[in-house]
């Protein structure tokens, strides 16, 4: 049984209760969406291109009468093959670090916990976050960060450093497929631990060999929103 790491049992302590995410949506609007190596319904599909990725999203939410897709957290994906962003001299980047929620372009973000503006930045290399938002939080003397990537360019006016963001507020929108640099809207929620000095932008996906790493450091987001 693996041990939960200090930032995990302040995350599963903060509520025993579903944390919305996206506005507008209660926990059973979500239903759970694999697109992992291992599905074998992908195998006819090309979701590296957006059209495909996009209906095969829509069929899962259809068939299970949803409004909210998610899941992804270390996940195995063929989405990042062929994306030169995604390519490295040896073992290549294709597990997932956060958790994805797929919804219709400008759905609103909901902050899941008070936290305030670490940075912010348009990653706009294909492939990447796109607009992408970090906030800084306190919990138990812990301080620790999350991320908010493929957001709309609109979700980045007014923000400074600093800025604070309380529990349940709306914070952000998700972005069209030109503007999250070629993805099916969605936003990727990612929980890290140490931020280093990356400002603006973090690895969201991990090659295998540094997935020890990358997992310690990128809990689980389930432990804080409790979608499951």
């Amino acid at each position: 049984m693996t041990i939960p790491t200090p930032l995990e049992r302040v995350l599963q302590k903060y509520s025993n209760d579903f944390i919305p995410i996206l506005d507008g949506f209660a926990k059973e609007h979500y239903t759970l969406l694999d697109l992992s190596t291992k599905n074998p319904a992908l195998g006819e599909i090309d979701i590296t291109q957006v059209e495909g990725c996009q209906k095969y999203v829509d069929g899962i939410v259809e068939r299970q009468n949803a409004k909210v897709a998610y899941g992804g957290y270390l996940e195995q994906r063929n989405l990042y093959s062929g994306n030169g962003h995604f390519a490295g001299a040896g073992d290549k980047r294709n597990i997932h670090l956060g958790m994805d929620f797929w919804a219709q372009a400008d759905t609103r973000v909901r902050v899941p916990l008070s936290g305030k503006v670490h940075s912010f930045k348009n990653n706009s290399t294909s492939g990447d976050y796109g607009p992408t938002i970090i906030l800084e939080h306190e919990l138990e003397g812990m301080v620790f960060h999350t991320l908010y990537g493929h957001l709309s360019v609109a979700s980045l006016n007014d923000l400074f450093v600093g800025k604070e963001f309380q529990a349940g507020s709306i914070m952000a929108s998700l972005g069209t497929p030109d503007i999250n640099v070629n993805y099916a809207p969605h936003l990727h929620f990612q929980i890290i631990d140490d931020m280093g000095s990356y400002y603006g932008d973090y690895p969201g996906v991990s090659t295998a060999n540094d997935l020890k790493y990358y997992a310690n450091n990128c809990p689980n987001p389930n432990f804080l929103l409790k979608v499951d």
